[in-house]
């Protein structure tokens, strides 16, 4: 092997390790409602177990997981599981009574691991998934059958086979309500290390934005994660079409990029001042 051809070997090498180190930190999964799995086995029992741990710990209301249930199932349990549609949850979404704290909102896009890590580690903030619609569905499938009362346990479409498939239709219609929900000043962490750290065709973009509420919204602080110092996506077109939006819809927006290392300092048992930190610029 030939100088040259050993150093193209071991640039290949380093920018795959690269890729891989990021798509850890970032948590760059797929879309959920991607997945051809069928529905997760014991379902029921593990959705109304995390329901009523849920309200043991966190929640006070007067949920009642059995029925929360049962409109969960009524949603998309005997129909085409592709042609279940957004609103097919409108029922199991009134059903859950949960409130969420003025500016405790964190939403994300492409940074699904480190925004859990942040709100795990600090507790002054909350994802979708901390709430308990969404604490009750993270990580599981599910689908029906055309015509029948049982659960598919062989295969549920993803959203390439099909958009209006059970477990998309869920996430998409949970984050229309989580986005409505919020108020105050709110945050999303953004993947600043991708082309493109904000998509209109991402849940966030699609979902979320559209449905934010000016007269209950003041301000949506734009946290760009970065690998390290050298980029600034900030300035980028992307995130400039994103407070573009915002400005139409009369929002003000301010955008920080921070590194990943900086947010696992600032998150650390160490900084009592964890939030104002990664949020507020207060490095």
């Amino acid at each position: 092997m030939t100088t040259i051809s050993r150093w193209v070997c071991i640039l290949i090498v380093l920018v795959l390790g690269v890729i891989v180190i990021l798509g850890l930190v970032f948590g760059l999964k797929k879309n959920k409602g991607t997945t051809n799995k069928g529905t997760t086995r014991n379902l029921k029992e593990i959705v109304v177990e995390r329901c009523l741990m849920f309200i043991k710990e966190v929640d006070t209301s007067d949920n009642k997981c059995d029925q929360i249930w049962s409109t969960f199932k009524h949603a998309f349990i005997g129909k085409n599981p592709c042609n279940v549609k957004m609103g097919d949850y409108d029922q199991f979404i009134d059903t859950v009574h949960q409130y969420i704290s003025r500016n405790k909102t964190l939403f994300w896009s492409k940074t699904q691991q480190i925004a859990h890590d942040f709100t795990k580690a600090t507790k002054c903030f909350m994802t979708l998934e901390d709430t308990l619609v969404g604490y009750m569905m993270d990580g599981l499938t599910w689908c029906g059958q055309n015509s029948s009362m049982e659960f598919d346990y062989t295969y549920c479409p993803g959203y390439k086979e099909c958009e209006n498939n059970p477990v998309s239709s869920f996430w998409k219609r949970a984050s229309m309500n989580f986005a409505e929900s919020a108020q105050g000043r709110v945050a999303v962490m953004l993947n600043g290390s991708m082309s493109q750290p904000f998509s209109t065709s991402s849940i966030f973009g699609s979902i979320e934005v559209n449905h934010f509420n000016s007269s209950i919204i003041s301000h949506v602080n734009i946290i760009s994660v970065i690998s390290s110092t050298y980029s600034g996506p900030c300035n980028s077109m992307s995130i400039r079409n994103l407070t573009s939006i915002l400005k139409n819809k009369r929002i003000n927006s301010t955008c920080k990029d921070i590194t990943v290392s900086e947010i696992q300092n600032c998150t650390s048992k160490h900084n009592p001042q964890s939030c104002d930190c990664v949020i507020n610029g207060e490095l």
